[in-house]
C-alpha cells in the first residue's frame, strides 16, 4: 500500500517561541543568540523580518546587527523550546502514534493508517495504469489540517511536506516556508524533484555535493539518471543510498514514537570565554565534555562506544577533527584520556584554543563481550560510580558532587555543557549544516 509520510518542521521555532514569551517582538526583526561574553554569541534562530535582511545563523552578533541595525537580540530559553516542542507532538500523537522526532523542532510522521481521525474528504484517491494512488489534494489537506491544528492551538507555524517516503517528505517541508504545505506524491514525484539543486536531497552534505557537482551531478534529477556503476565506484555504498533516495526508493519506515532511538554518534562542545593555552586546562575542559558524553550515552542505552573524536577550533578559527579506535567503553574517564591523547598527537604548544568539542560513535548496544580486564578489573566498579553521580546530580544539582581534578577551576565545575546543550542530528561531514528553521 501506498504510504502517507509527513515531515513537519516547525519554521523559526526558536524565534516563534520567544515571540509567544513576549508578544511586544511580534513583527520586529530578532535573533536568538547565545551569551557574547562566552564567546558564543552567534545566531542560533531568526524571524523572518531579519531573514530579508540576510542576517543567518551562524553569524556573530555583530554582523547581525551591522546587517541588520534594528534588529532586537534575544537570549535562548531552551526549556521553554523544549516545552513546546512536546505540546507539537502532542498535536501530532492525537493523528498517529508513528513519530520519529529529528531534533527539536522536526518530525516524521506516518498517517497511512490513521486517515479515519481526519475529516471526511472527497476523492482520496485516483487510478493511474491500473494502480490506486492517493491524490495530491487529498494529501495537501492533511498535511494542512496539521499544520493549521498547530498554528490555531499553539501560535506556532509549521511547514509540512507530504510525500510516500521520508526522503521526499524531508524535501517537500523546505519548498514553502514558513506555514506551508509542499506535496511530492508518486504522481508528480518526477516533475517536483528533478530540477532541484542536489545538495536539497537529503544526507548529501558539503563533501558529497562537492564530488557530485564535480562530476557535472547538479539536481536531483541528474543523480536519478545517472550510471549506477559511476557514482558506486566513486561513493561505495553510500552510492546505493544516494541513487535510491534520487529515484524515490527510499523505503525508511517511520519510528514509533516509543522506540528507542537508534544514534550514530553522541557529543558536546564548547566555546570558552577566553583561549586556552595550558595542557593543564585543556584536560580539565575535556573531563568536562566527556562527562557530559557519558552520561548523555547512558540515558540513550547504547551500549558502549568504540570510537572517541576530538574537535579543536583556535583562536584564528581554524578547526581540526581526528579519531580513534578504542576499546569499548562509556567511562568518563576513559573517554577524556583518549581525548587528551588526541589533543597532545595532533595539537602542539604554543596555542590558543577557542572551542572544544568531545563526540563516541560505534555503539554496541550491548552486545560486546566483556574482556577479561573488565572482568576483574575496575570497569564495573567506575561504571556503577558514574551512573550514581548522574543520579545525586539529577536531584542535587551538577556542581554538588565534582572531581579533584576540577577543584581549582571553578568555572568548569559549573559548566553543566550536557543540560546547557540542545543536539540536533547532523550529518558528521556537515555540523551545524541546518538550523531550527
Amino acid at each position: 500500500m501506498e504510504r502517507i509520510v509527513i515531515h513537519s518542521d516547525l519554521n523559526n521555532f526558536y524565534a516563534s517561541v520567544e515571540r509567544i514569551l513576549n508578544p511586544a517582538l511580534c513583527g520586529k526583526p530578532i535573533a536568538v543568540c547565545g551569551n557574547k561574553e562566552e564567546r558564543k554569541g552567534i545566531v542560533l534562530a531568526k524571524s523572518e523580518e531579519a531573514k530579508r535582511f540576510g542576517v543567518k545563523t551562524g553569524d556573530t552578533v555583530w554582523q547581525a546587527q551591522k546587517k541588520c541595525p534594528d534588529i532586537v537580540i534575544v537570549p535562548t530559553h531552551f526549556n521553554e523550546y523544549i516545552e513546546y516542542s512536546r505540546k507539537v507532538r502532542a498535536i501530532y500523537a492525537r493523528y498517529t502514534d508513528l513519530i520519529e522526532s529529528y531534533g527539536i523542532d522536526e518530525c516524521w510522521l506516518d498517517v497511512t493508517h490513521s486517515t479515519l481521525i481526519f475529516p471526511e474528504f472527497g476523492q482520496k484517491y485516483i487510478q493511474r495504469e491500473g494502480e490506486r494512488h492517493f491524490t495530491d489534494e487529498y494529501l495537501r489537506f492533511l498535511g494542512d489540517t496539521i499544520r493549521n491544528t498547530v498554528k490555531g492551538e499553539l501560535g506556532v507555524t509549521v511547514s509540512c511536506g507530504v510525500s510516500f517516503n521520508k526522503v521526499f517528505a524531508k524535501l517537500g517541508s523546505d519548498l514553502k516556508k514558513p506555514d506551508g504545505t509542499s506535496v511530492i506524491s508518486y504522481l508528480n514525484y518526477k516533475q517536483v524533484v528533478s530540477g532541484l539543486p542536489v545538495e536539497d536531497l537529503l544526507f548529501v552534505g558539503k563533501a558529497t555535493c562537492q564530488k557530485l557537482k564535480a562530476m557535472g551531478i547538479t539536481t536531483i534529477g541528474k543523480l536519478a539518471s545517472a550510471d549506477d556503476d559511476k557514482i558506486e565506484s566513486v561513493f561505495g555504498k553510500m552510492g546505493e543510498t544516494l541513487l535510491r533516495y534520487a529515484r524515490g526508493g527510499d523505503e525508511d519506515p517511520v519510528k514509533h514514537m516509543d522506540e528507542k532511538r537508534e544514534y550514530k554518534s553522541i557529543g558536546n562542545s564548547s566555546t570558552y570565554p577566553e583561549d586556552i593555552e595550558s595542557l593543564n586546562k585543556i584536560e580539565r575542559c575535556l573531563y568536562v565534555l566527556s562527562e557530559s558524553v557519558a552520561a548523555r550515552l547512558r540515558e540513550t542505552d547504547q551500549g558502549l562506544a568504540d570510537t572517541v573524536h576530538l574537535w579543536v577550533r583556535d583562536s584564528n578559527m581554524n578547526s581540526i577533527s581526528v579519531q580513534k579506535k578504542v576499546r569499548h567503553t562509556a567511562l568518563c574517564g576513559e573517554i577524556a584520556r583518549h581525548a587528551f591523547d588526541l589533543f597532545k598527537e595532533n595539537v602542539k604548544p604554543p596555542f590558543k584554543i577557542r572551542a572544544l568539542g568531545v563526540t563516541v560513535s560505534g555503539f554496541d548496544n550491548g552486545s560486546s563481550q566483556v574482556t577479561f580486564d573488565e572482568s576483574f578489573g575496575n570497569y564495573k566498579k567506575l561504571e556503577k560510580v558514574e551512573r550514581t553521580v548522574d543520579e545525586i546530580r539529577k536531584k542535587h544539582g551538577y556542581d554538588k558532587l565534582q572531581r579533584g581534578l576540577l577543584a581549582n577551576d571553578p568555572g568548569q565545575m559549573r559548566n553543566d555543557v550536557k543540560n546547557s546543550h540542545v543536539i540536533k542530528p547532523a550529518n558528521f561531514e556537515d555540523r551545524g549544516k541546518k538550523d531550527d528553521d
